[in-house]
C-alpha cells in the first residue's frame, strides 16, 4: 500500500473532524450509553486522528488499538492519543484481517482507509467485523464526486482521470477507489451486518488554502500520471486554479461518506 505523509495527514484533520458524520457517532454513542470500558481498533490509524475526534465523544474509560503498517505513523499516533486513553500499536496490514484479530473489540474505525484496498480486502474487513460481533464505523470515504467553484471547462477530465487512477492496480492489487463504499455496504451485507450510510463532504472555501493548495496540486498530478496527455493543458489549468486558491476565490467539494455497520 503506499505510504501517507504524515504531513497531509495533520493538514487534512481539522476537515476530517468538521466532515465526519455527527449522527452516525450518536448512533456510536447510544450503543455504548453504560458501559465501563471500550476497546477500539482503529485500521490504518495514521497519525491517531480518528482517536483525538471520537474519544472525547464517547462514554467510558477506552483503550485504542492502533492499525498501521508505517512505524513512524504508529509512533505519532501513540504520542498524539487524548489524554487518559490508553492505547498499543500493531504493525502489520490488515488485507487479512480476521475475526481472531478483533477478539474482545467493542468497536471498530477506519477513516479514508478502504479507496486503497481491495475487493478481497475489503471482504475480509467485512468478514472479521461480522465473524467478531463488533461494529464498525467506516468514515471520509471517497466516491468520486469533486465540485470546483467557479468550474472550469477541464474539470470533468481531471477528475475522470484521477478516478481512473484510484482504480489502479498497484503491485497487482487491483484498488477499488471511489467504488469501494458499495463494495463494503455489499460485503456487510453479505455477512449479515446492517449498515447505514451517511455524506461526509469536505467544504473547502478561502480559510482553508494551506489544505486546498496540496490537494488540488495531488488531484491533478495524479491525473496526469494516469492520463500523460493531460500534461499540456494542465500548466494552464494549474495556473488558473492556483491563482483562484491564493485569492480566495475557489471553492471545492470533496464528497465521502462514512459508513456504520451493526451486527
Amino acid at each position: 500500500m503506499p505510504r501517507v505523509s504524515p504531513n497531509w495527514l495533520r493538514l487534512r484533520e481539522a476537515a476530517d473532524a468538521a466532515a465526519r458524520s455527527a449522527e452516525l457517532v450518536a448512533r456510536v454513542r447510544e450503543r455504548f450509553a453504560g458501559a465501563d470500558r471500550l476497546v477500539i481498533h482503529d485500521l490504518g490509524c495514521g497519525t491517531g486522528a480518528a482517536a483525538r475526534w471520537l474519544a472525547p465523544q464517547l462514554p467510558a474509560r477506552q483503550h485504542w488499538i492502533m492499525w498501521d503498517r508505517d512505524a513512524d505513523l504508529l509512533g505519532a499516533a501513540m504520542s498524539g492519543k487524548p489524554a487518559g486513553v490508553t492505547g498499543a500499536t500493531r504493525q502489520r496490514d490488515i488485507g487479512t484481517l480476521s475475526a481472531a484479530d478483533l477478539a474482545g473489540a467493542d468497536l471498530v474505525t477506519a477513516s479514508a482507509l478502504i479507496d486503497i484496498l481491495t475487493v478481497a480486502e475489503i471482504d475480509a474487513m467485512a468478514a472479521a467485523c461480522a465473524g467478531a460481533g463488533v461494529p464498525a464505523l467506516i468514515t471520509l470515504s471517497v466516491v468520486g464526486r469533486v465540485e470546483l467553484s467557479p468550474a472550469d471547462p477541464f474539470d470533468a477530465e481531471v477528475a475522470a482521470a484521477f478516478n481512473a487512477h484510484q482504480r489502479r492496480i498497484v503491485g497487482g492489487r487491483a484498488l477499488l477507489g471511489p467504488d469501494a463504499v458499495a463494495a463494503l455496504d455489499d460485503a456487510f451485507g453479505r455477512h449479515g451486518m446492517t449498515t447505514t450510510l451517511r455524506p461526509s463532504p469536505w467544504e473547502l472555501g478561502a480559510d482553508d488554502k494551506d489544505l486546498v493548495t496540496p490537494w488540488f496540486r495531488d488531484w491533478l498530478a495524479a491525473a496526469v500520471e494516469h492520463v500523460p496527455a493531460l500534461g499540456k493543458p494542465a500548466d494552464g489549468y494549474a495556473r488558473r486554479r492556483l491563482a483562484e486558491i491564493a485569492e480566495g476565490r475557489l471553492a471545492v467539494t470533496v464528497h465521502h461518506v462514512d459508513l456504520l455497520a451493526m451486527p
